[in-house]
């Protein structure tokens, strides 16, 4: 077996992006400098995770340390194994809902063996090279189960947000809300009061102070006031009787062949999650701080880490886009980083487990709130609204199924339709177009044989329709990042559709050229390209005087901004 797994490996080797882990290859020029970097950003980031990995699992419905465990792990392992140079990994809200089902259905072995089987497919697609089938999931679909999610969450947390004398909260999200509903005049006020000074400090610090974690100080102020005041709160202790001392100790989960296939469709969902979240958090890291991550290994690395979390008594884990951002903004430099920020929670139970049993419920349902808040990407739904009928509904349904639902259903329905559009797109752009005197006499504008390009500029061709699973190739642009060009042309006659994930890759690459000092210069679009991009964000952020109409316009611009003749 581990010689057909190296075989596997060395068939995915390749001299631009070896199957090597990040960890190794960052070591060939380290540093005591950048050890120094990484050793503040992984501390940074292990306090700012300790707080929303126990958030994570009270929400989720298992203990608190659950969470420690999963970030001491996992977190571990994704920084050491995996293809992102600054990936950090743990719990994250996005396997809140679906771990609270599988408990409440079939238990904590239930969610370790799901765990287990999610982490093994993991590693499959991971060595397979499968993984790139997470690029066909369109954006309209990732925003609306992300929108999902992020409402679930939010509702989980009223209860411990307002201190609602509530037995037993229902796990789906209608009967929640009318349970919450009927018994909220039992809200405590020092409750509310503590939660909503916890939500205000960390809002304060997003606005004025963005390089202070603000999780950490609501989280040591919440507590501090609550013990000085003897506030009547409920605390991790009087729920959960506090959080363990010491390593956390190896458990082999107990094997039901009986719960096998019902775990077959929720080990799916934390499989896809895991993989579209991690690879999304890698992709983010690219683009602060202009590295390429592999993928393949990162899906590798993933999978690993699922398969010894639940050994450990831990969660499902992924990437932490936030976690993962905080880590570049703390000045990491590499994978070490991420490593230091799992050691750091490790010593933190070692010797400060009896002082996180003070801490109020209600100040970690402010901190998930505002988890939920940004990873809701809020400020995408505008842009989708302006995308056509189509879109909006795809994005709809998958939204309001994942929230009256669950995620697997949303998913499924939300590719299926996705896949039926594809099919309606790529139907109305194929034409049939007589040659005519005056069709070529018009094309002329578009050849670039008849107007030559300045020095200075660059032209690529996008050809065939750029919709979602084929917008990575927007990659051969962005090494013009590194290139002395100021202009950039994509000539767009011959793309013949555009979908929002299309619309999302071209407005990364705009942004990243604009802050390269670039400009990027759009030609030549037909009708329904043309119809998308006019009505979306992309107007503003390429400017409307660099969309062209042909190659002619675009070549004249192009000289406009490099001040040649």
């Amino acid at each position: 077996m581990a010689r057909g797994i190296a075989t596997v490996f060395q068939a995915l080797q390749s001299e631009d992006d070896p199957f090597i882990p990040r960890s190794i290859t960052a070591l060939r020029d380290y540093s005591v400098a950048k050890f120094t970097k990484d050793l503040i950003a992984g501390i940074t980031v292990g306090l700012v995770a300790l707080p929303l990995a126990m958030a994570f699992a009270i929400s989720s419905g298992v203990l608190p340390q659950a969470g420690i465990y999963c970030a001491v792990v996992a977190g571990f392992l994704i920084s050491a194994l995996g293809g992102s140079t600054f990936q950090i990994g743990g719990p994250t809200g996005a396997f809140v809902v679906v771990v609270s089902g599988i408990v409440q259905k079939h238990g904590l072995d239930g969610l370790f063996m799901c765990t287990l089987i999610a982490g093994v497919m993991l590693v499959l697609l991971g060595i397979t090279g499968l993984g790139a089938a997470v690029k066909y999931i369109p954006r309209p679909v990732v925003i609306g189960f992300t929108n999902g999610i992020a409402v679930l969450i939010a509702s989980t947390q009223i209860k411990d947000f307002f201190g609602l004398e509530v037995d037993k909260v229902p796990g789906e999200f209608i009967p929640r809300i009318q349970i919450l509903a009927q018994n909220f005049a039992s809200l405590s006020l020092t409750t509310t009061l503590l939660s909503g000074c916890a939500l205000g400090v960390i809002i304060l610090c997003l606005i004025f102070f963005r390089k202070v974690p603000g999780a950490i100080v609501a989280l040591v102020l919440g507590t501090a006031a609550a013990v000085l005041f003897h506030l009547p709160v409920e605390t991790i202790a009087t729920k959960f009787g506090g959080i363990p001392s010491g390593l956390p100790a190896l458990h082999l989960p107990v094997f039901r062949a009986d719960l096998i296939l019902p775990l077959l469709s929720p080990a799916l969902t934390v499989m896809m999650l895991g993989a579209i979240e991690s690879l999304l958090s890698a992709m983010v890291a690219d683009q602060m701080a202009g590295t390429k991550h592999n993928p393949h290994v990162e899906l590798f690395a993933q999978g690993v880490a699922n398969i010894v979390s639940p050994l450990f008594g831990g969660l499902p884990a992924t990437g932490a886009i936030a976690r993962t951002a905080t880590n570049i903004r703390s000045g990491a430099q590499s994978p070490v980083s991420g490593m230091i920020h799992a050691l750091t929670l490790l010593a933190i139970l070692l010797v400060a487990a009896p002082l996180a049993r003070e801490i109020p419920l209600g100040v970690l349902a402010a901190i998930l709130l505002i988890v939920a808040y940004n990873m809701g990407e809020w400020r995408e739904i505008p842009d989708i609204l302006k995308l056509g009928k189509a879109d909006i509904a795809v994005w709809l349904i998958t939204f309001l199924l994942t929230v009256l639902a669950d995620l697997t259903v949303a998913v499924e329905a939300g590719m299926i339709l996705a896949a039926l559009l594809f099919i309606r797109r790529i139907s109305v752009t194929t034409t049939v177009v007589k040659v005519t005197p005056e069709y070529i006499e018009d094309g002329k504008v578009h050849s670039l044989q008849e107007h030559p390009v300045p020095e200075g500029a660059v032209v690529y061709r996008i050809h065939g329709p750029f919709l979602f699973g084929a917008t990575d190739k927007i990659a051969e642009v962005e090494r013009e990042l590194e290139t002395d060009s100021k202009v950039v042309m994509l000539r767009m006659r011959n793309m013949t559709a555009i979908d929002a994930t299309g619309i999302h890759a071209l407005e990364s690459l705009a942004e990243r050229l604009h802050a390269a000092g670039k400009t990027l210069i759009l030609c030549g679009l037909r009708r329904q390209p043309e119809s998308v991009i006019m009505r979306s964000s992309l107007v503003q952020t390429v400017g409307e005087e660099n969309i062209q109409p042909h190659v002619a316009a675009a070549v004249a611009r192009a000289h406009q901004i490099l001040g040649s003749p």
